[in-house]
């Protein structure tokens, strides 16, 4: 018995050591590398209410020989714009997307931009792409219409184009979802044995409300376990919650009563300061530049970490978390934007998608609470709060570099760690179990055969 302590102190510091290094790990390692565009047409929709916007990524070198406009892997972007009035009039001859009984839709054309050219095993391969909006006439349904494309094919005619449903909120397609992602409803090619591109006949389900509002709780919840800046701003401000301020200077512990009731107050605050601004950005379609609200998170993130190592707030934690919850809330309210719902899916979307995002918040803050509290009663705490916080600083001042348009490894390093929260937490919570544990051996230590049942003072000052 008398070792068994020892064993769990041993065990406590490498599990500790091990959190940080981790946390380390993670947040250098490199970011995933990116899947290489194929040499062929890609026709990504995205199903509205009321209309169809489609994204056309097309293939330069097949593009200028089918439509004769010159665009090649040294055409700049001044030079694009020279030409965009030449790609739209091709581009409107040869996409007529209509009615089941062959009533005319309305297309118009938006942005155009080309990709970076890149070498491949075949040769240089560059990308096109022009976004567009397809609108059927009244009593049109843009759920199910016949596309006729050959934009390409009627020329080359060994190129084929994948024409996917990328967003699709009746039926919960929802969020980031990219071209790997998308559901494929057909392929537009040459038939070689009689030199014609048949159209599409594009008929998707019909899809419902409870779709839609099960997928935004889904993607709330996404939002939060995989967007690394919001949650460690929630963490690293609750961090040192179990803690008394002195001065300058994190001193003593508070009761665990009291640090659950900042932790409370604390998440609650910032739940409702980003649930504000997500309304209100939402409901008014505000169009907030995307830049300055993400380096505005970033700043606040460096706040939160700067305080876990010396006070600066103290006991105002829950005020400070109610006003940058602010922005984390217009962060949020760009997700919605980009899906141009109406004012009803708009609605039960952000319904759906806040419930995600607290039930999800709510959770991991719960899993987190044992390792905040049990952390602060190691006699080393005060060296492992620094670690964390200094990670989280350089993440931070990283992440804000990088939003203020100097790109650096930090910020791709961080980013790339949002895919390892629940490793992360679970590491938090295997160091709060054994912290846990060395605490109670050592109360029943001190409480052996002989000793006095009332407990020590050294424990009522942990344990309270």
């Amino acid at each position: 018995m008398s070792r068994l302590p020892i064993s769990l102190s041993h065990a406590l510091r490498m599990v500790a050591g091990v959190a940080v290094a981790v946390t380390a790990a993670l947040l250098l390692a490199a970011p995933p590398a990116a899947a290489h565009p194929m040499p062929h047409s890609v026709l990504l929709l995205d199903v509205h209410e009321t209309s169809v916007a489609a994204e056309l990524k097309l293939p330069v070198s097949d593009f200028s020989r089918a439509s004769g406009v010159a665009l090649d892997d040294t055409t700049t972007t001044k030079q694009l714009s020279a030409r965009t009035t030449a790609i739209r009039r091709y581009l409107a001859a040869h996409l007529h997307p209509t009615t089941r009984q062959g009533k005319a839709w309305a297309v118009t054309f938006g942005d155009m931009a080309l990709g970076r050219a890149e070498q491949t095993s075949t040769g240089t391969y560059r990308e096109l792409t022009v976004r567009a909006t397809l609108t059927p006439p009244p009593g049109g349904d843009p759920r199910r219409f016949v596309l006729d494309y050959d934009v390409i094919v009627h020329q080359v005619v060994t190129h084929t184009v994948m024409v996917s449903v990328r967003q699709d909120w009746a039926t919960g397609r929802v969020g980031d979802a990219g071209q790997d992602t998308a559901t494929e409803v057909g392929v537009i090619r040459t038939d070689t044995r009689t030199m014609t591109v048949a159209p599409l006949t594009v008929d998707l389900e019909s899809g419902s409300v409870w779709s839609g509002i099960h997928a935004m709780f889904l993607l709330g919840a996404d939002h939060i376990l995989e967007g690394t800046d919001h949650l460690l701003f929630l963490l690293i401000l609750l961090l040192p919650a179990p803690l008394q301020a002195d001065g300058s200077r994190w001193r003593g512990l508070t009761s665990t009563r009291t640090a659950i009731g900042r932790i409370g107050r604390t998440t609650l605050a910032f739940t409702v300061g980003h649930s504000i601004a997500l309304a209100l950005s939402a409901f008014g379609r505000l169009g907030i530049p995307a830049q300055p609200v993400e380096a505005f998170i970033a700043f606040s993130i460096l706040v939160g970490a700067a305080h876990a190592i010396r006070p600066i707030f103290p006991g105002r934690e829950a005020a400070v978390a109610g006003v940058f919850g602010l922005g984390h809330g217009l962060a949020f309210s760009l997700t919605l934007a980009e899906m141009n719902l109406s004012s009803g899916q708009l609605a039960l979307s952000l319904a759906g998608f806040n419930l995600g995002i607290e039930c999800m918040q709510l959770l991991l803050v719960l899993l987190a609470l044992p390792s905040l509290i049990c952390l602060t009663r190691l006699r080393r705490h005060s060296v492992l709060r620094g670690a964390c916080a200094a990670l989280t600083a350089g993440a931070a001042l990283g992440w804000l570099l990088d939003r203020l348009g100097l790109p650096n490894p930090v910020a791709r390093a961080a980013d790339s760690a949002g895919t390892h929260t629940s490793q992360l937490l679970l590491v938090l919570f295997a160091t709060a179990l054994l912290a846990t544990l060395r605490v109670i051996t050592s109360h029943r230590r001190g409480q052996g055969p002989g000793k006095s049942s009332g407990t020590s003072p050294v424990l009522t000052t942990r344990l309270e």
